[in-house]
């Protein structure tokens, strides 16, 4: 069998990271092939709700506006309810985190309610438009790798690529064949079913429009997910048993008659947290559910997978260009497998009953929300791990530190554009005074008229609107960036 080389990037996988990781290598320029089993997207609803940080990213790579199309029929359905049926159910006041008032503004990116099977066909169209090789209905069989690249056995094929990114998955083969193991909590709580089913409930909801509805009758226990907000459902049921009536059970929980109620499916699934004990290994990394496995309560597994595909995406194109070292990606697994562990742990911490025994050391949902994890050290100068200043957790407080996000500002009246959007795809500089002093570094210099930055200081700024560097020197940040480009 012939070796055909594929594109710069073999990405295996096209759920929603597979397609986000090709799509933020494009944007990259680079060339990209992907692959998937299954024949196509997925049919299930999995994941719906999508944080700012995940926006941004999108935002980025021009896709936010088409995320937020994609999420309209959800749009207003962000309160959560309570009752004994969904018939007696009550919207419950919109929950906002103590001190995020009116005024407070986090990201230019609102986050938002779109289902996985109704996002990842978007995605998919997305990167074949933006060229990358899409190939469903494409198994990865095996593959070997040497100091040159990666050679993957397809069906059909032989493909040669400079690197893989196994994005296939909690199951994952790429994973399992690097012989990579997994840590965490394992198994947490009781197991559950999803009972996802079609209904015509929109005039039962009406005017009580819910992301989750808490259901308590006796004989029917549960919570309902709205996945359109009218027809479309999911009731989450405790226990493992997934053959029984749930036409019946379905009806009690609902309190209504529902003559055209349809079961789509019935899986039982059980709450995990197991991180891979290495992203990386050679010229493969992981990236999403291949790399950490979380419970689904802080809604942080498909966010903590975007962001995956953020930070490998800049760093696999500097290194294929030329612009850096292969060194740089090993700041990958420094910089995401704590991130990654942060995220897995806040989730299942999350899943115990909070109301009975609060946990005061839990991060505020900001940071998970809105990208406040600082990493500890990678590719980045002067960070917590030298001695940098230390982002606090369990308030949302940004201030440019070293080893976060910039912190989101807007820059104009119309407020169309943010300092999130400074960085990427490339390099840049935020600085207080006057940018000449800092042309020297041959990188674009944005003046900004911020409460974060001090007089005299500049912010360098990788393209995934990390601050690499924060001082006083206008000639020190060219030699920081080809310190981290060239470790």
């Amino acid at each position: 069998m012939d070796v055909q080389r594929t594109r710069d990037v073999l990405v295996v996988g096209g759920g929603l990271i597979g397609l986000t990781t090709a799509l933020v290598l494009r944007h990259h320029g680079v060339d990209v092939t992907l692959v998937e089993k299954r024949a196509t997207t997925s049919p299930q609803p999995k994941a719906r709700r999508f944080n700012m940080r995940s926006l941004e990213v999108f935002r980025e790579i021009g896709l936010a506006a088409t995320v937020h199309e994609a999420a309209r029929d959800l749009a207003q359905h962000d309160h959560m309810a309570t009752g004994r049926t969904l018939a007696e159910a009550e919207q419950l006041p919109l929950w906002r985190p103590p001190g995020s008032g009116a005024s407070m503004e986090v990201s230019p990116e609102l986050p938002c309610l779109v289902a996985q099977d109704v996002l990842e066909p978007v995605l998919r169209a997305a990167a074949e438009g933006a060229g990358v090789d899409v190939r469903f209905n494409t198994p990865l069989r095996s593959f070997t790798q040497d100091a040159d690249g990666v050679v993957a056995e397809l069906d059909g094929a032989r493909l040669r690529a400079a690197y893989l990114v196994g994005a296939d998955g909690a199951h994952s083969t790429v994973r399992t064949a690097l012989g990579i193991s997994r840590s965490g909590r394992g198994a947490i709580g009781e197991p559950n079913v999803n009972v996802y089913f079609r209904a015509d409930l929109a005039d039962v909801v009406r005017g009580r429009e819910f992301n989750i509805c808490q259901l308590d009758h006796p004989e029917a226990p549960g919570a309902l997910v709205s996945v359109d907000g009218r027809t479309r459902w999911v009731f989450m049921a405790p226990g493992d048993e997934v053959d029984r009536d749930w036409s019946t059970l379905l009806r009690i929980a609902l309190g209504v008659p529902a003559p055209d109620l349809e079961i789509l499916s019935a899986l039982a699934w059980q709450p995990e947290m197991r991180v891979a004990d290495r992203y990386s290994q050679g010229r493969v990394h992981l990236a999403g559910d291949a790399a950490h496995v979380m419970p689904p309560f802080a809604a942080s597994g498909a966010n903590t997978g975007i962001v995956d595909a953020h930070n490998l995406g800049w760093k696999l194109a500097a290194v294929l260009s030329g612009a850096a070292t292969p060194e740089l990606l090993d700041s990958y697994d420094t910089e995401r497998r704590p991130a990654g562990w942060f995220a897995a742990d806040q989730s299942s911490r999350r899943s115990r009953d909070l109301a009975a025994a609060p946990d005061p050391t839990l991060a505020h949902p900001f940071v998970l929300a809105a990208g406040g994890f600082q990493y500890p050290a990678g590719a980045f100068v002067g960070g917590p791990a030298e001695g940098g200043e230390v982002e606090p957790v369990t308030e949302f407080a940004p201030a440019g530190r070293v080893g976060t996000r910039i912190p989101h500002r807007w820059l104009d009246a119309d407020r169309t554009s943010s300092t999130v959007d400074i960085g990427g795809p490339g390099w840049a500089l935020a600085v207080a005074d006057d940018p000449r002093r800092w042309q020297d570094n041959g990188l674009p210099v944005h003046r900004l008229d911020v409460d974060f930055l001090r007089a005299g200081e500049g912010l360098l700024l990788r393209p995934d609107d990390v601050v690499a560097w924060r001082g006083t020197d206008p000639s020190a940040p060219a030699a920081v960036q080809e310190k981290l480009l060239h470790p």
